[in-house]
């Protein structure tokens, strides 16, 4: 495997591209007696239709999160996470808008965890009977996330902001949408999505490398097998599709989410560069030190819930703020005016070395973290980025292009807001 280091971060990775095409990449560790492991497929909720075998296929909504809940499914009734509880490890799985992950934690029998894990993930096992179950059980979740705030607010908000993108439905798909996920829709995306040129093996822990990549190799085969290509056909401008929407729910206080559409992003250095530069630009506008913030915390327009910052999707990004306020169209308001007072007079150097010191800062210390190394090592690799080269991407970053974002993001055109009020307020609107 090749080994790369990275003196500014004080951190090693092993990686290699198998001959089945599998990517895998290993953080050592040493000395810690943790292991965690992700087996990820670039692969999400978004990712409805593809072309395979010389023909197009069109999935229902909620399919990569319903697959995801049927893999922990094998032949003759066996648990997985029985089986992990066994070993003395914890698994779980979860889908997001453009990537399905399944990972593991454990203190020992990591090789044995580690063949659990690349098996059950590579073998589909869908009757009708279980799909059928898993309807049920799915449904509810659905149910539960539509009464769920939090949910609601955000979801509202990608209804309004795009009008195309496949990221205005939420990633459990609907109760109608799931009665269209059969045995064979599942098994036609595991074979298109779930093969080892599509997927990443990330492992940080005090593992050899070498045996991580053999594991892989025993369990997953040496055949390279041909997969699915995406088809995205997603067409969007940059005005967002509706201002405003509103619902009531049974909430203490009135909740928003305030969005403002971006470019997507696309792959390599160029892409990582304009993320971090928004990253910046949200903590300039409307992070926790900024003068905005702490103004309108004064004045009692948000408080502790507010919080935000640019998210990117497979073919679209935005900048989004949330949390509970009495004003939101205010704080909307206020939000246009910082932004297009900061793009006018731009930002001081003192300002602009503590912003990039605080977000590398916050990069740093999340390697800490085994889940969020793996998570970020994973995201990035599907967007042609090694990650841990992003501290060489914050020290080439000048001043003037968050001036240039703000300038061009954070217009009215491009903004909307979603508000969940309380019942007894709502009712009466």
């Amino acid at each position: 495997m090749k080994r790369i280091d990275y003196p500014q971060l004080d951190e090693t990775i092993y990686r290699e591209t198998l001959e089945n095409g599998l990517t895998v990449a290993v953080v050592p560790r040493r000395g810690f007696t943790k292991s965690t492991a992700y087996f990820v497929t670039d692969f999400g909720s978004i990712h409805t239709g593809f072309s395979m075998d010389g023909r197009e296929y069109r999935t229902p909504a909620g399919v990569a999160h319903f697959l995801e809940h049927k893999m922990f499914d094998l032949p003759g009734d066996r648990d997985v996470s029985a089986e992990f509880a066994a070993l003395g490890a914890s698994t779980n799985a979860f889908t997001s808008y453009d990537m399905t992950a399944y990972y593991f934690a454990t203190t020992e029998h990591f090789s044995e965890c580690l063949r659990l894990l690349l098996e059950f993930v590579s073998t589909p096992y869908f009757t009708e009977e279980s799909v059928r179950k898993e309807r049920g059980i799915i449904d509810q979740e659905i149910g539960m996330d539509l009464d769920t705030p939090d949910s609601a607010v955000f979801d509202n908000l990608m209804k309004i902001l795009y009008r195309e993108h496949p990221v205005r439905v939420p990633v459990l798909g609907s109760s109608e949408s799931i009665r269209e996920i059969t045995p064979e829709v599942l098994y036609t995306c595991h074979r298109a999505f779930y093969t080892p040129g599509n997927m990443l093996l990330c492992v940080v822990g005090d593992v050899d490398p070498e045996d991580v990549a053999s594991i892989a190799r025993e369990v997953l085969g040496r055949e390279k097998r041909d997969q699915g290509q995406k088809i995205q056909p997603w067409q969007e401008d940059m005005t967002r599709g509706e201002p405003y929407v509103e619902a009531a729910m049974e909430v203490a206080e009135p909740m928003f989410s305030l969005g403002f559409k971006c470019e997507p992003l696309g792959r390599g250095d160029e892409a990582i560069r304009e993320e971090m530069v928004a990253d910046l630009a949200a903590e300039a506008l409307f992070g926790e030190s900024s003068e905005l913030y702490l103004r309108l915390y004064e004045e009692g327009v948000i408080d502790t819930s507010f919080g935000g910052g640019f998210e990117t999707v497979d073919g679209c990004a935005m900048l989004v703020c949330s949390g509970d306020s009495q004003e939101p169209e205010r704080l909307r308001e206020e939000i246009l005016t910082q932004a297009a007072r900061l793009s006018q007079e731009g930002i001081g150097d003192e300002e602009f070395l503590r912003l990039k010191r605080s977000a590398l800062g916050r990069r740093i210390r999340s390697l800490d973290s085994f889940d969020a190394t793996c998570f970020r090592i994973c995201a990035y690799h599907f967007s042609g980025f090694d990650y841990f080269r992003f501290p060489e991407i914050y020290q080439d970053i000048r001043r003037e292009e968050i001036r240039a974002f703000l300038d061009r993001v954070v217009r009215r055109e491009r903004c909307a807001l979603s508000v969940i009020l309380p019942l007894e307020k709502g009712d009466c609107q």
